[in-house]
């Protein structure tokens, strides 16, 4: 079909030619197909990547590649009906050429880095598409090269990098992109030899193939920059001279080679990929690409459709109607409301598998800059997270890695000192637990030093020596900003900032973080995080005439207290007593200034909630109910409010605002420096 939109020294159906070969290529079911098939499927390559170089095609190219398209449908249908296949096109199969050899590195030295200039008016389309495309072949290059770092013999996914490459390589040289189309091409060359057998398919080569992937992700952020107006008419540099010459000195270090390269045969690009999900994605029709605008404005729109809803069906006049059907209209519209918010939310749930996967990489990088060995084990991959949640989350879990890696795990001979395995394990997990999501990240290292902590902690002024903090309290201390008891500093760790994000950005989310450690058999870090930010599970209570809601996973009871459970301790305040432990008690009227019903605790009602293991109580006149409420915001007007992360519009109308338990708990904290 996109032969007929083909026209000599035009692009016009060059680039969906290009993809449809590809797919062709790169499809799961062509290593059951004949022989002849499997090595035909690829012999139209060589004219597409002409056209590709070109800029357009020739009417030679159409030709071939309509002769090659005919063939192969002829081919197909023989296998079919049990018929043999006939002989494939003679002009293609002699248009086979193996890759040109690498130039040497004193050929290319001068034009190497020179300047990318970007037709945005002109190709803009073009190049959103090339960067989606790029960006989705650059994620699996990483994860492939990283599994292939594992198993060196695996074939199929040694061809899987081989083809992202390659594509990339066709669509930059396609869209004038040249210094991109250069590197692409160097990194083809060099799994082309690992795939022949010449290159070890570890150590060095490993390095430089995920060099040569976070150099082309840079190249694809200028374009995206240029693209999004900044600064479309400036070049784009991005230099790789010093890569080249680093996958040259690979190309051509061959060693014991044979010995040790990938049994799999240097195929052509129509070996199977192992990575079938990846070709049901793309092949399927299942999946549409819609502007994430579009979508919040969705979200939004359902959310006011609730609350519109909650309106109707509480308002006073309609519930003073005796009408069987009424009643039962308003029932089927709240069904069907609810389930239109329920889909609307799911939208925005996405697999947790992308932000795991980028993981497998940082702890690589970081134990290999650390001098230990470390294997990072994923499980829960496929949990759902809302997408702006999962953005959020990205640096918590970079910053806890990093400290699992470089304060946890022991360098191989310490373990091996303790009787460990050389190789440390680091396990990330992903779960649901009571509605929310946990993420766990626990290693077999050290442990956390209580004794190390509490004393830098009493060393800082952050503890008093009079009092016996907990263990929980003392773990809270690596928390606190620019906290840290490393003996130096250095690139992965030591300056005391990357937990403080970790505590702050959890907060953001309306999360909680806990920790648990066991010396010398490793810590466990659990995050409880909400399944999206845009919906709330609140509990509302009342204090005089207004409104307010607290998220339920930071309630831990509510009761209302007997006389003797009040008192007041010197230097920190008033206190209730909750199951032997004393916990701050915040009269909440007088926090927002406000007129209650009683200021006598025991006519009140204490509700007993938790954030980062620290306890407070909130003194309130009622508990009115519990609620899935959408939140809005407060707007600028209460920007510096510690106490309050929103509002919502309740089913009668009125507006209850939405505590911040992290924020209202600060000046109640029993820790110094909070």
């Amino acid at each position: 079909m996109e032969l007929v939109f083909a026209e000599p020294g035009k692009d016009s159906g060059l680039l969906p030619i290009n993809s449809l070969l590809s797919e062709i290529e790169g499809h799961p079911d062509l290593g059951g197909l004949a022989e002849p098939i499997r090595q035909g499927a690829g012999l139209a390559r060589p004219w597409v990547d002409g056209a590709l170089n070109a800029g357009a095609l020739d009417a030679e190219s159409i030709k071939q590649i309509g002769a090659w398209s005919a063939w192969l449908r002829e081919a197909i249908a023989a296998v079919e009906q049990g018929q043999a296949v006939p002989a494939a096109p003679e002009s293609s199969s002699a248009a086979v050429v193996p890759l040109p050899s690498p130039p040497a590195a004193a050929d290319v030295a001068e034009p190497l880095d020179e300047e990318m200039l970007l037709d945005v008016v002109s190709n803009g389309e073009l190049l959103r598409e090339f960067i989606s495309e790029a960006q989705e072949h650059l994620s699996r290059v990483e994860i492939d090269v990283l599994a292939l770092e594992k198993n060196p013999a695996d074939g199929d996914t040694l061809n899987s990098v081989f083809r992202s490459f390659h594509t990339l390589k066709g669509g930059s040289g396609f869209l004038n992109l040249l210094p991109m189309s250069r590197l692409a091409h160097e990194l083809e060359a060099l799994l082309d030899l690992a795939r022949q057998g010449k290159v070890k398919a570890h150590g060095g080569f490993i390095d430089v193939i995920l060099a040569g992937r976070d150099t082309l992700r840079r190249f694809v952020a200028e374009i995206e920059h240029r693209l999004a107006g900044q600064n479309p008419a400036e070049p784009i540099r991005v230099p790789i001279r010093s890569l080249l010459a680093r996958v040259h000195a690979v190309q051509t270090d061959s060693g014991d080679a044979q010995a040790a390269a990938p049994s799999a045969a240097p195929l052509s690009p129509a070996s199977p990929s192992g990575d079938s999900g990846n070709d049901a994605r793309v092949g399927g029709a299942g999946f549409v690409k819609v502007d994430t605008g579009k979508l919040d404005s969705l979200i939004d729109l359902v959310g006011e459709l609730v609350i519109a809803q909650s309106l109707v069906v509480q308002d006073a006049d309609l519930r003073s109607l005796q009408s069987q059907q009424l009643a039962r209209n308003l029932v089927h519209l709240g069904r069907i409301t609810n389930d239109l918010q329920h889909i609307a939310m799911s939208l925005r749930m996405v697999p947790i598998r992308a932000t795991f996967q980028k993981m497998t990489r940082l702890v690589r990088d970081v134990a290999s800059k650390a001098g230990k060995l470390v294997d990072l084990q994923v499980s829960g991959e496929e949990v759902e997270l809302d997408r702006n949640l999962i953005e959020l989350i990205n640096d918590p879990l970079i910053h806890m890695l990093r400290n699992s890696v470089d304060h946890g795990i022991e360098k191989p001979p310490q373990r091996e000192s303790k009787g460990k395995p050389a190789k440390g394990v680091v396990n990330l997990r992903a779960s649901h637990q009571g509605g929310n999501v946990v993420l766990e990240i626990s290693d077999d290292g050290s442990g956390l030093n209580k004794e190390r902590i509490l004393a830098r902690g009493l060393e800082l002024g952050l503890i008093d020596k009079a009092t016996q903090p907990t263990e929980q309290e003392i773990f809270s201390l690596i928390f606190l900003p620019g906290f840290s008891t490393a003996e130096k500093v250095t690139e992965i760790s030591g300056r005391g900032v990357g937990m403080d994000v970790v505590r702050r950005n959890i907060s953001k989310l309306r999360g909680k973080i806990e920790v648990h450690s066991t010396p010398g058999k490793g810590s466990t870090f659990s995050i409880h995080l909400p399944l999206t930010l845009a919906i709330i599970d609140g509990l509302i209570f009342s204090i005089g005439s207004e409104r307010f809601i607290v998220p339920t996973l930071c309630v831990c009871e509510s009761f209302r207290p007997q006389v003797g459970m009040i008192s007041t301790v010197q230097g920190r305040g008033e206190m209730v007593k909750v199951r032997g432990q004393f916990n701050p008690l915040i009269r909440l009227y007088d926090r927002f200034g406000l007129k209650p019903e009683t200021t006598d605790p025991s006519q009140a009602i204490i509700i007993v909630v938790e954030t980062n293991r620290n306890r407070c109580g909130l003194m309130v006149d009622r508990l009115l109910g519990k609620q899935e409420v959408v939140i809005k915001g407060l707007g600028d007007a209460f920007k510096q409010s510690r106490a309050l992360a929103g509002a919502a519009i309740l089913g009668d109308g009125r507006v209850g605002l939405i505590l911040d338990v992290n924020g209202l708990m600060r000046p109640a904290a029993n820790l110094a420096g909070n």
